[in-house]
């Protein structure tokens, strides 16, 4: 098996099997993201905050739990990131502009409490356009396509895009309201989705348009994208939009070709 390093470029499949039989230590998985996100992303930028306190204290609970017999499921233990236009309680919500930089959120998006319930792991808030426009603030570095600093990242989940990409991450989220989720996935040559409009909750997501926005998982195989969204999707009564949606199971089809 490989170090937990090496882990880090594994997809989130492949390393929640090895969560799952207590074979990796979410807390020495989590440290190794940590450590590679403090190598790497320097020169990628695709970070505004990095929550490490906040991670490896989920990652330590996730760990006495699994060892306790307690498995979440698929995500337990796994260290994601979310766009910075997700809410998060106590932990700065900017959408990528200085006029909210000091913008600590009460409650979190349904999406990041669905993923804390799932038993995953914040390892920070991912870079964009400023209030997923089409341009950075000046004062923002734009994140750098890991593949080719000469070739573009996609926006405005660019931050997105190149994290996964990276290895930064084993998922992120994303929005998408023209192109925002599938843009960075096509140029950092990822798996992105943009789901049908109210099947996911955009409670305590940074709208750009209420009635085009939605919110997705972008992943590094097709496999983990339809994990991620299993835990993303179904109706939130804080979200109109999704009042009376049926939530599916997509794995099946995964295996059908």
């Amino acid at each position: 098996m490989p170090n937990v390093s090496e882990l880090c470029t594994k997809t989130l499949t492949e390393v929640s099997g090895l969560i799952k039989n207590k074979e990796v230590s979410p807390v020495e998985l989590t440290q190794a993201m940590l450590d590679r996100i403090a190598n790497l992303d320097g020169k990628l930028h695709s970070y505004i905050t990095v929550t490490s306190d906040l991670a490896l204290e989920q990652a330590k609970a996730a760990e006495q739990e699994i060892q306790n017999g307690t498995y979440r499921g698929l995500l337990h233990g796994i260290p994601i990131a979310v766009k910075d236009l997700c809410y998060t309680k106590g932990i700065a919500t900017t959408a990528a502009s200085p006029i909210y930089a000091d913008h600590k959120p009460t409650f979190n998006a349904t999406v990041v409490d669905r993923f804390y319930e799932a038993g995953a792991i914040m390892l920070g808030k991912l870079a964009m356009t400023e209030f997923a426009l089409s341009g950075y603030h000046p004062s923002m570095q734009p994140p750098i396509n890991p593949w080719s600093a000469d070739h573009w990242p996609g926006a405005s989940s660019s931050g997105s895009g190149a994290a996964t990409a990276a290895s930064l991450c084993f998922g992120s989220l994303g929005s998408d309201t023209g192109g925002s989720i599938r843009f960075p996935s096509a140029c950092c040559g990822i798996v992105g989705v943009k789901p049908t409009y109210g099947k996911v909750s955009r409670y305590g997501v940074f709208p750009l348009s209420w009635t085009m926005d939605s919110v997705g998982p972008l992943t590094r195989s097709v496999e983990d994208a339809a994990l991620v969204y299993l835990v993303m999707q179904g109706e939130d009564l804080n979200d109109d939009s999704t009042i009376g949606v049926v939530t599916h199971d997509v794995m099946p089809g995964l295996k059908s070709g």
